[in-house]
């Protein structure tokens, strides 16, 4: 099942938005990973890990959301990309975030 949604995400990716089927299979394979700890775990992507009682805590996360967020979009300015790259880059950066959180998602499950 992993591999399916995976595959329909990187192919309408190569269909509507890019041609490289380089970058697309990177696309693709984040996905078939986020799925599958999705599936293979009781996951919520937004779930409890991001709540910080700790000030400094709360403070760090906040710099680094910030880094998360501008990143791709330095990116994007700094090698000029346009139109459907752009999303390409978005969607694969998005996925690298998903696929960390889920993957530390699901490791902290599986030591309970």
């Amino acid at each position: 099942m992993a591999v399916l949604i995976g595959c329909c995400i990187g192919g309408g990716v190569h269909r509507y938005l890019l041609s490289d089927w380089f970058f697309v299979s990177s696309i693709a394979t984040v996905y078939i990973g986020i799925t599958y700890f999705i599936l293979a775990y009781d996951i919520t992507l937004l779930g409890e890990q991001f709540m910080f009682d700790n000030r400094y805590d709360r403070f760090g996360h906040a710099v680094g959301v910030f880094g998360l967020s501008i990143g791709p979009l330095a990116l994007i300015e700094y090698v000029g990309l346009q139109g459907s790259e752009v999303v390409g880059v978005l969607m694969w950066s998005t996925g690298i975030i998903a696929y960390f959180i889920i993957v530390s998602n699901a490791q902290s499950q599986r030591r309970q």
